[in-house]
């Protein structure tokens, strides 16, 4: 099947799936490709991105319809972030990161359990690290299509036991709860869930903190409300506005300014930290205080 998808609003493929390298997409010259599962079977699709911000989308799915409709979730491009736009605007650490990325979205994982592994895999280690220790889970647990691997679902979790998912260098304990968790809960149930109680059953497992399921909405369920409450990132660049040793409550202080807003806003953050002007320096002092108009 050969067709046409026009994002809403600005739009990057290749600065959303830019950072994915977990097995299940493979970044091309033009563009990229990816396996994901549908409820009728595995799908490929083969996409590239023409001036006009039009994607060209080649796929192979045993139902083609249900699979454009998936891949148009995985890919983010019905997120109308015009609201995020208009905020970024007006706020003095969020203008210029966004304005220099626009097209920016959260990439998305094929399974619910992948994005629990992903918010698992990125505690309290470096970005290489994490994706390492991704791709070889996903090796282990996922099943391999059209040259790549799909995203683990439950039932691939279920055939390791935590000893094998740390031997792909997940630490112990968060390889039990990896185990544990999509065991005992069906996460994709999750995405219709009310957003508190999702967040609030995760929160309730030992190894799962707010960077965690901040990671598992954005990546699983595909919602920007949760922010990156203590991403090493983050804490540095806290550390850069405030002067001082930043800890994980500054983040959360910092990112309660963009409400709904703040997963995508922790995104673009991210890709700031390090560049804080000298002029912005103090201003996370008064994130509590500060108007959002």
């Amino acid at each position: 099947m050969l067709t046409e998808i026009r994002p809403r609003g600005p739009y990057n493929l290749r600065m959303t799936l830019g950072g994915v390298r977990d097995g299940t997409l493979r970044l091309l010259d033009d563009g990229a490709e990816l396996v994901f599962a549908t409820p009728a079977g595995p799908a490929h699709a083969r996409i590239a991105q023409r001036s006009d911000g039009t994607l060209r989308v080649a796929l192979a799915a045993p139902d083609a319809a249900c699979a454009l409709d998936r891949l148009r979730f995985l890919l983010a491009v019905d997120d109308d972030i015009a609201p995020f736009l208009a905020m970024a605007e007006r706020d003095d650490l969020l203008a210029g990161p966004v304005a220099r990325a626009r097209g920016l979205r959260a990439s998305r994982k094929g399974t619910c359990v992948h994005a629990l592994m992903a918010g698992l895999a990125g505690q309290l280690v470096t970005f290489a690290e994490a994706r390492r220790i991704e791709r070889a889970i996903v090796r282990l647990a996922g099943i391999p299509h059209a040259g790549l691997t799909l995203s683990p679902d439950r039932a691939g979790i279920a055939r390791l036991s935590a000893a094998e998912v740390a031997a792909s260098g997940l630490a112990s304990r968060r390889a039990s709860a990896l185990v544990r968790v999509s065991q005992q809960l069906d996460l994709e149930r999750l995405v219709t869930a009310p957003p508190d109680g999702a967040a609030n059953r995760l929160l309730r497992e030992r190894q799962l903190g707010p960077w965690s399921v901040a990671t598992f909405f954005l990546c699983g369920l595909g919602r920007y409300d949760r922010g990156l409450v203590g991403d090493l990132g983050l804490i540095r660049l806290c550390g850069e506005l405030l002067g001082r040793r930043a800890e994980a409550e500054d983040t959360a202080e910092l990112l309660a300014r963009y409400g709904e807003w703040a997963g995508l806003a922790s995104l673009h953050l991210l890709r700031a930290a390090g560049a804080v002007k000298p002029q912005q320096q103090g201003l996370a002092r008064n994130v509590r205080v500060r108007p959002r108009s």
